[in-house]
């Protein structure tokens, strides 16, 4: 049994896009035995290059139901089949994410006619939906909305069962799309995770977790681990199962969390930033012993940044005012950054120079009292410097900085 579906978004950004029209015919393989239809309102702004390709506007899916309306309707249309698209990476993706903002992990079979067109119609000249089925003589009305592609989706699958008689060539394709390759696998992990700031926590299949650390973008570190041909990566590969994560705004306020749960990684920092000869350098630090680094840094590309940026401040070329600048010493200060998600802020408090606590707060909260400080701030254990990340940040001016009476 065949869903054979084709969904439209409002052509928001990638991830953000929400579906405005959706089609799924349910195929036996003989004849269709179910259908829906239906516009979508996204609740959210449809792009005018959409609005132009589709002729849907807001004013169409102002009364249209809303996801979460007609969600029931779409597990209950495609339960036990195999979902059919072309391009189906798109609609399954779209359709996984929707789900997903309902809290409902929606997985199935899938089936894409673009490779097997490939493979049972070589000569064509082109694959996209409108040319193919032009050539072949497949009528595609209402081109660019849900009901007339996935129409002429299923007409051209049809064609493609027609012409692979025994099976075998779609049967292939089945199971090179969803056999558990490794590939698949990684895919199917990281699919839902953002291109955004946070701690990732990759864990085998009884949630014990395997490794977990801030990253910048979230999305395209795991991909890295996840296809690594590094040793180090080999048994995390082997034993990941799912991934778990938290978004946050800075990496210090991630260093916090994972080190209040003793998760303590660990960092190589070999290059320090020094100033020789009226000019700042960097070097690794194994070679200027007994020479303390103004910073250190992970990478020599990390600190040429660095250098760069400081050049960039006409200021920084007297030493002096930089040290003043990036100095911890006496620093009592309340530090905030964004948090966790819209409308909060996240906030770290500095006594002394030194990280005592840490903590999340509403936009609309006063944090400056001492009342309101202690329900909300996280002390954390007197052994946790980030002195290093601590002077990177005031360089940069991640933070914006509140006088803190002790």
């Amino acid at each position: 049994m065949y869903s054979i579906i084709d969904i439209e978004s409002n052509g928001d950004g990638y991830r953000h896009e929400c579906i405005i029209d959706i089609a799924i015919f349910k195929f036996d393989g003989h004849r269709v035995v179910d259908q829906f239809m239906s516009l979508v309102n996204p609740e959210a702004k449809i792009t005018h290059y959409v609005q132009k390709l589709t002729k849907i506007t807001p004013k169409i899916v102002k009364t249209a139901p809303k996801f979460h309306e007609i969600a029931k309707r779409i597990i209950e249309i495609t339960e036990g089949t195999t979902l059919v698209g072309h391009n189906i990476e798109f609609d399954y993706r779209m359709l996984r994410q929707s789900f997903q903002r309902l809290g409902y992990d929606f997985k199935i079979n899938v089936l894409d006619t673009i490779p097997l067109a490939q493979k049972l119609i070589p000569e064509a000249e082109s694959y996209s939906l409108g040319k193919l089925t032009e050539s072949l003589g497949i009528p595609l009305i209402n081109r660019h909305r849900a009901d007339g592609d996935a129409r002429a989706t299923l007409e051209l699958f049809k064609l493609l069962m027609s012409k692979d008689n025994d099976n075998e060539i779609i049967q292939k394709q089945f199971e090179e799309t969803n056999a558990k390759s490794y590939v698949n696998r990684v895919k199917e992990l990281t699919q839902d995770l953002p291109n955004e700031k946070g701690i990732v926590y990759l864990q085998d299949k009884n949630g014990n977790i395997l490794y977990s650390d801030f990253m910048s973008d979230m999305n395209k570190s795991v991909k890295y681990i996840l296809n690594s041909d590094a040793k180090k990566w080999e048994k995390i590969q082997k034993k990941c199962e799912q991934i778990h994560y938290e978004l946050l705004g800075h990496k210090i306020i991630g260093k916090l969390i994972l080190r209040n749960k003793n998760i303590i990684k660990k960092e190589d920092l070999p290059f320090g930033l020094y100033y020789k000869s009226e000019k700042y350098i960097v070097e690794k630090t194994k070679l200027n012993k007994g020479n303390i680094p103004l910073l250190k840094f992970q990478s020599f590309t990390q600190g040429i940044k660095v250098v760069n940026f400081i050049k960039s401040i006409p200021e920084y070329a007297d030493v002096e005012i930089l040290k003043q600048k990036i100095s911890l010493k006496g620093r009592n200060e309340i530090w905030t950054t964004s948090g966790r998600s819209l409308g909060e802020k996240s906030f770290i408090i500095l006594e002394k120079g030194k990280i005592v606590s840490f903590g999340f707060y509403k936009y609309y909260n006063q944090i400056q009292s001492e009342k309101t400080l202690n329900k909300l701030r996280i002390d954390i254990k007197p052994t946790i410097t980030l002195d290093n990340e601590l002077k990177l940040s005031l360089l940069k001016g991640d933070f914006e900085i509140i006088k803190y009476k002790i």
